[in-house]
């Protein structure tokens, strides 16, 4: 797939390291503020990407999209790819967006929107929750909301949103079963799920999947696709299919797209 202004990483998704002792991966679904979103790994990102410091607002967006955002909302994003580019959003469309961090795939899927249409982000940190709500005033926009909440347990109502959208979150929770059914719940009929997330092409290391530090890097916590594509349709989602350019490490970032059937 050929996105204007980026393509997806060919590894881990450029979260932060685990600090030292760090027993909980979920922790890392969101970037506390202040903290450097691109310091990415030898393993995260290309030697021209790492070299060149560009975040992943710059890897991943086009500049005419993320150069009129201040830099609250692109030095806070830590994605894999641009959800947005695959979303395929409508003027007066209800978008809902899981781990939405400091808000970037929340603030360009509000401009497609737009007034008639409203933008959600969830995510489990209060701060990231008070870091996108400071960042959409700064950016005067009324139809995006946050809200403190978990992804296996959404708390909106059945058949609420036509678009759920993620960037690089659903590979760190647990119970990856619950995030899809939720989902499935909150979509109304005919509605999309458009994301970017990091799946294994071949079976993984079992040292891999011990790591605290992957699981922060968005590895250790990433399924194999056929079981993230075999979960959706396990949840109801037709149409499911992943895009990706596969790698010799194994481990690449997605484009995952499914459908609730009408």
């Amino acid at each position: 797939m050929e996105v204007a202004g980026q393509s997806p990483a060919a590894a881990a998704c450029c979260a932060p390291a685990a600090p030292a002792g760090t027993a909980a991966p979920l922790e890392f679904v969101s970037i506390a503020p202040g903290t450097d979103a691109a310091a990415c790994g030898d393993d995260c990102c290309s030697a021209d990407s790492v070299g060149n410091e560009l975040t992943a607002a710059q890897r991943y967006y086009a500049a005419a999209d993320v150069d009129t955002l201040p830099d609250s909302v692109t030095l806070a994003s830590a994605g894999c790819g641009n959800p947005i580019a695959v979303a395929e959003l409508a003027e007066g469309e209800h978008v809902l967006d899981l781990g939405s961090g400091g808000g970037i795939d929340c603030f360009l899927a509000a401009r497609r929107v737009g007034d008639t249409g409203a933008v959600w982000g969830l995510d489990m940190t209060p701060d990231m929750i008070a870091l996108a709500r400071h960042n959409a005033s700064e950016l005067a926009l009324a139809n995006v909301h946050f809200r403190l909440g978990e992804i296996e347990d959404i708390p909106f109502a059945d058949a609420h949103f036509d678009v759920i959208m993620s960037n690089c979150v659903i590979n760190l929770s647990p119970d990856k079963p619950r995030v899809f059914a939720e989902s499935f719940r909150v979509l109304r009929p005919g509605g999309r799920f458009r994301v970017s997330d990091m799946v294994w092409t071949r079976e993984i290391p079992a040292d891999v999947r011990a790591s605290i530090g992957e699981w922060a890097a968005c590895v250790a916590g990433a399924p194999q696709v056929e079981d993230y594509l075999g979960g959706l349709r396990a949840a109801g989602f037709v149409d499911v299919a992943a895009d990706y350019t596969d790698t010799e490490q194994g481990i690449v970032s997605a484009y995952i797209t499914a459908t609730k059937p009408e």
